[in-house]
């Protein structure tokens, strides 16, 4: 069995394809049905957020499936995307490196903002919905556990995490903050009440934001969050009459499309009076068109817009960077000898029962026939036969072991089955 993974991320795709590609949660389990369907004997998660999009799946090489194009094919059929849209646009890592980048980007080393918190909830809760669905098996189980592993002593054995800052604390401190020179009396509108908002609309209360209004689809989200922090509650259908009032707008829903499409603003400009607007759009796909930042006195900032700021955040941190990456070669090392046992040891255990059962059946023939060998002798025999037995299975066994250690033993330990006739 290997794992191999197909996607995009912040580092190799623009916020345009990422949003044409995202997943919510109900997208998700679809998905992932869709594709259990079509690879029954492929296990398989699905993790979407504002910076990566990842389908990640463990590849049989006894039934050749699914390859590398065909999960491609499938992230873009799903959501009706044409295929030259695809071409060149999605990275690809098998065996070794597959678990190699999961458990970078687990423990937050592969994130915009490097040592950001929420990326390991989001890997757990992909995890979750590929085991709810019965998408995930075994092999998936053994590889997200070891992810959660990884993430957990990154955090605590590196510096990584300390002083960490995260896409909201950017969003605020580096570029609201540098907008405004004090939040005390900008009206403040929040579109959405999930982990993102929360974390943003903490910042921007402690940078001292006072008259709070948050909006979302189910006001009941909006009333917890409030309770939870402060500020006011508006109904969804209130949106672009809070908009009029807005300075500052912190949006992170995970609507499929835009929720302020360009016209709609158009019509709210006309009843602002040419104030101020700036808009950190911090949802993926967006939810303003990006259009709009193209009008007069719209500040609008995506999540790609904080690159710059997130690459300082990243060099910061380069003096913890060997330790951390100690921990992810240890543990993938770990990781890949486990799944070596779990996919060859029914088949050493066949052989090596074989060969004993041959030994056993050509001892006993022979020792019947030495009716005058003294038990020295006998002890002899039955050590030379164990002897012999080891040193011909050392070779091919030794092979798989490497083999298995790079994460390619499939064929090797598919052409020992047929040819030892091994069945398990």
């Amino acid at each position: 069995m290997q794992v191999r993974v197909v996607g995009c991320s912040h580092h190799n795709s623009s916020v345009e394809l990422r949003e044409k590609l995202a997943f919510n949660e109900t997208q998700a389990r679809q998905a992932l049905a869709q594709f259990r369907s079509q690879y029954p004997s492929a296990e398989a998660v699905l993790l979407s957020t504002c910076n990566r999009v990842e389908l990640y799946a463990t590849i049989d090489s006894a039934d050749g499936g699914p390859s590398a194009e065909s999960m491609s094919r499938f992230l873009g059929d799903f959501h009706g995307l044409d295929a030259s849209l695809m071409t060149g646009a999605l990275f690809v890592h098998d065996a070794r490196a597959a678990i190699y980048h999961l458990f970078t980007v687990a423990a937050s080393m592969d994130s915009m903002v490097v040592g950001e918190p929420q990326i390991l909830a989001q890997v757990k809760q992909a995890y979750e919905w590929s085991l709810a669905g019965e998408s995930a098996g075994p092999s998936m189980h053994a590889v997200f556990q070891a992810a959660n592993r990884v993430a957990k002593r990154v955090a605590t054995e590196t510096a990584i995490h300390r002083k960490r800052v995260s896409i909201p604390s950017v969003a605020v401190g580096d570029f609201a903050r540098g907008f405004f020179e004090t939040f005390e009396k900008k009206q403040v509108l929040v579109i959405g009440a999930g982990e993102m908002a929360e974390e943003t609309l903490r910042y921007l209360i402690d940078e001292g934001a006072r008259h709070i209004t948050i909006v979302n689809r189910h006001r009941e989200r909006s009333e917890r969050l409030v309770e939870r922090t402060t500020g006011q509650v508006a109904d969804w259908d209130q949106l672009f009459e809070w908009l009029v009032r807005a300075d500052l707008v912190v949006s992170t829903t995970g609507a499929s499309e835009p929720i302020v499409q360009l016209e709609d603003f158009q019509r709210v400009a006309a009843d602002r009076f040419q104030r101020l607007l700036f808009v950190l759009d911090l949802a993926v796909p967006r939810d303003f068109d990006p259009q709009i930042g193209n009008e007069p006195n719209v500040y609008l900032y995506s999540v790609d817009d904080l690159s710059q700021v997130c690459e300082q955040n990243r060099q910061q941190r380069q003096h913890a960077w060997p330790a951390a990456e100690k921990i992810v070669e240890q543990e993938v090392d770990r990781l890949m000898t486990e799944l070596h046992h779990q996919s060859t040891g029914p088949a050493i255990r066949q052989l090596r029962a074989q060969a004993d059962n041959v030994k056993e059946e050509e001892l006993s023939r022979l020792m019947n026939k030495l009716h005058d060998a003294d038990g020295r002798t006998r002890q002899e025999i039955q050590q030379f036969a164990d002897r012999l037995v080891n040193k011909l299975l050392h070779p091919p066994l030794e092979s798989l072991r490497d083999e298995s250690a790079s994460g390619n033993s499939e064929g090797l330990l598919d052409a020992l089955k047929r040819l030892f006739q091994i069945r398990e």
